[in-house]
Parts: structure tokens; C-alpha cells; sequence
């Protein structure tokens, strides 16, 4: 497994929750920026327009939603990244008791984040999944996605099962592999 220290993204960022209309459509951006870098390196997962302000409001409302912006600009800075926090995640992982939260849509912007900025974002979701409490980090990826796969390991997650058939967004079925690591409390 490989150290993941030497993923610290060379520009330090700042977090904070999403909350604002304005963060609704810089969500809805960041993800759909994301899905034309899959498609461009042909990658089969996420699709422009897939998901949109309304998608990004419920989960503030059943969940946390955390931006990342480059910390030297300040909080209104360029956005780095987001993520999606949630605390169960029945759909993947079935009835679960609370030792865990679920990280979802963990997504940079190649247009503005510093290299490794995925890790420190998952890092800080890693960080907020303990302050509340929780023992375990878990998040899952399309089956037949090897990279992002590989990248979770290369993190320290485990490969603790599959999902044959997850109900995902826009109504699709698909294939995920269910990853998880502990985390200090």
C-alpha cells in the first residue's frame, strides 16, 4: 500500500458547507466538469446534466455537502472541489448501525485544484466522519471502474464487497464495489 503523505496537495485549501443557491450551481458545475474529464479520458460513470441544483439541495437537507476552495484566495475564492457526506447509505450498503459515514461524489476542478487535492479533500471527509463520531469511512465506485478503484486503495480503503445491482442516479442499475477504512475517533 503506498503512502499517502506524498499526496498533500501542494496549495493549502479551506472548507466550508455548502448552504447558498450559489452553491447549488457551482455543485451542479463542478460535477458536470468532472463528467466531461471521464468521457475525455473514457471513462464510463458520471454524464453532464446528470445532476442537478434540486439533487445538490435535498442532500444539504439528508446530509453535508463540503466545498473546497484554494485557502490563500479565502473562502470566496475559486473552488477546488466538493463532496457529499452522508450518514447512511442504505441503497450500497443496506440497513447499517451508525459506525460509518458515506462519501459520495468526491469531485476536483482540473481547472483550479493543486495536485493531490483529492486526497486532501477525502482526508478532511475522513476527519469530519470521526469528529461525528463514526469509526468508519465508506464510499463505493462503479465495478468496472479500475482507476478510481486503485485510487481508493491507494488511500488506505479495503475492498470489503460488491453491489450487483445499485440503484444509481437518473434510475440506472449498476455494479459498485464497496470500500471502507477506519478512522480515528
Amino acid at each position: 500500500m503506498k503512502n499517502t503523505s506524498s499526496y498533500v496537495a501542494s496549495a493549502p485549501l479551506s472548507f466550508r458547507r455548502a448552504e447558498s443557491d450559489g452553491d447549488l450551481t457551482e455543485l451542479v458545475r463542478l460535477r458536470d466538469a468532472a463528467a466531461r474529464w471521464q468521457i475525455e479520458r473514457g471513462i464510463e460513470q458520471w454524464q453532464p446534466g446528470e445532476l442537478d441544483e434540486d439533487h445538490f439541495r435535498r442532500r444539504l437537507h439528508e446530509g453535508e455537502v463540503w466545498l473546497a476552495t484554494l485557502a490563500t484566495l479565502g473562502p470566496d475564492g475559486p473552488s477546488a472541489g466538493a463532496w457529499e457526506l452522508w450518514w447512511d447509505d442504505e441503497p450500497a450498503w443496506g440497513a447499517q448501525p451508525p459506525v460509518a459515514g458515506y462519501v459520495h461524489r468526491l469531485m476536483t476542478d482540473r481547472r483550479t485544484a493543486p495536485p493531490g487535492a483529492g486526497r486532501v479533500l477525502l482526508a478532511e471527509a475522513e476527519r469530519r466522519i470521526a469528529a461525528y463520531g463514526r469509526e468508519l469511512c465508506r464510499l463505493d465506485c462503479l465495478t468496472s471502474n479500475d482507476r478510481l478503484r486503485r485510487y481508493y486503495e491507494e488511500a488506505g480503503y479495503a475492498v470489503v464487497g460488491e453491489q450487483a445491482g445499485k440503484a444509481g442516479d437518473g434510475g440506472r442499475t449498476y455494479g459498485a464495489t464497496l470500500l471502507e477504512k477506519r478512522v480515528e475517533v
